[in-house]
């Protein structure tokens, strides 16, 4: 019987990520349906290209620091809290500022969502230990 869940951790989104610079989850975690990247960029640091995708677009969800992102031609500025979606066409760019920054990026086909969590979930009568 296949498992409904899989489960890492690759430490904590400080000083473990910062040491590895960025963890890929979607090979680990077996995901089909979207990938998942965490990532830390030291202070002023940036990765050294402009990209594209042919068919992910892409979420960035800044977790921790600030910096400077770039879509196009418009550049603007993110900070923790910060969500950036971007088009599979769209020319993106990052870069931390003085504090470094986290960030998670998600990528899942453009199109490829059918329904909201609203019109997929189904209520179990199943209960958690702590219910």
């Amino acid at each position: 019987m296949e498992q409904n869940y899989s489960v890492m951790n690759f430490g904590t989104f400080g000083q473990d990520l910062a040491a590895k610079g960025r963890v890929m989850a979607g090979q680990e975690l077996g995901l089909t349906g979207c990938e998942v990247s965490f990532n830390y960029l030291e202070p002023n640091k940036f990765p050294p290209f402009v990209h594209t995708h042919k068919l992910n677009e892409e979420v960035y969800i800044v977790v921790s620091g600030e910096g400077m992102f770039k879509v196009d031609d418009e550049e603007f500025p993110i900070r923790e809290g910060s969500f950036v979606r971007v088009a599979p066409a769209g020319e993106r760019a990052i870069k931390a500022g003085d504090e470094g920054m986290t960030y998670i990026c998600i990528q899942a086909q453009k199109g490829s969502l059918t329904q909201a969590t609203s019109d997929d979930g189904v209520m179990v009568e199943s209960k958690a230990s702590w219910m």
